[in-house]
């Protein structure tokens, strides 16, 4: 039997096409995908030669959907309940896992069981997947969009909790693309008083502000240092959050800081690059540096929560629905910073 997914045949060759159904695992299921996020990191792998060569390939991870078939020995799950697949798998017996700190997981395979796949029509889960968990069933009260950013939330949601962004924090986050944003809501669900967000594309800083921007600036046309040192009295701000695959922006973010503060390195640079730093401001400031990826076990399951609570505005967050044969339109308007989040329906 058939599908339609977007396999990817090099960079920026992305193409629509049939290919081969996956066979339902015995102690597995089919999930058929209603709904998948497309991530910035899908683009940085569809528009680079992510795989060296080695193609065709099927990305996608933030995935959603109803159980089309289950396997023989599939005993959890039932045919058309509805699912979030979490990319993420924890063994929770390694030493990591076993210390509270699963987003370290050290057995690799079991971290990467559903790791991708998700621009299809449907996908194969295996039973060692569902053992390991990191399932969760979605109401029927909600829309498979909204349980599609229980993906991208999750290491934003990790990232502001482990840092402890709260009452009466000034938080910079540099960078205004979606991961911003959501950083921007929820750092203002948990409190923080200012919120300053900083980039160099003028229509994203407009949108950011729906999201409890206080402050924006665009660093394409002011310096953002002094600006931050003029919206905070010239102390600089309690945390800098650098949401960029630019080593520039973590350069930058050490001297938006007060003494004592926070600087988190959010987002990846590119590989085997190396970031300048003044570690004379670092040490004498006595600036803290953390570098921040993934999340736990138990942040994954409340980022699920918080993505499907009817409170939460998932909607202002998702600008853009298209079908997945539009895929390419949808990585267009990613870039561009004319959408917030893309969301592709496989089926339509």
């Amino acid at each position: 039997m058939q599908m339609k997914a977007a396999l990817m045949y090099g960079p920026n060759d992305i193409r629509v096409e049939m290919t081969d159904k996956p066979e339902c695992p015995k102690d597995g299921l089919i999930l058929k995908i209603m709904a998948v996020g497309l991530c910035g990191s899908d683009i940085r792998n569809l528009t680079t030669d992510s795989r060296k060569g080695n193609y065709p390939f099927i990305y996608g991870h933030e995935i959603v959907g109803c159980v089309d078939e289950v396997g023989p020995e599939e005993t959890k799950y039932r045919v058309g309940q509805r699912l979030f697949l979490f990319p993420g798998t924890y063994c929770m017996e390694c030493d990591s896992c076993i210390s509270g700190h699963s987003e370290n997981c050290e057995n690799e395979h079991v971290a990467k069981l559903a790791g991708t796949g998700g621009f299809a029509q449907y996908i194969a889960v295996g039973g060692e997947k569902i053992r390991y968990g990191g399932i969760y069933e979605i109401p029927d009260d909600v829309t498979y969009e909204a349980a599609s950013l229980g993906e991208p939330l999750t290491s934003v949601f990790a990232c502001l909790e482990n840092v402890k962004v709260g009452y009466a924090d000034t938080l910079v986050i540099i960078g205004a693309g979606p991961i911003g944003d959501f950083m921007a809501q929820i750092a203002k669900i948990r409190g923080a008083q200012k919120v300053i967000m900083i980039d160099i594309n003028a229509h994203r800083l407009e949108m950011a502000k729906q999201f409890g921007v206080d402050e924006i600036i665009d660093s394409s046309a002011t310096d953002p240092i002094e600006a931050v040192k003029k919206l905070t009295g010239g102390k600089g701000a309690d945390k800098v959050i650098s949401a960029t695959p630019v080593n520039a922006t973590q350069t930058q973010s050490i001297h938006m800081v007060r003494k004592g503060g926070i600087v988190v390195f959010f987002g990846g640079v590119p590989k085997g690059s190396m970031t300048e730093l003044d570690c004379n401001l670092v040490h004498y400031n006595n600036i803290w540096i953390k570098g921040h990826f993934g999340a736990s076990y138990d942040q994954s399951k409340r980022a699920f929560r918080l993505a499907i609570d009817k409170d939460f505005p998932s909607d202002k967050f998702i600008t853009h629905i298209l079908p997945l044969d539009e895929i390419n339109k949808g990585i267009g308007l990613t870039r561009s910073g004319e959408a917030i989040k893309v969301v592709l329906h496989p089926f339509d």
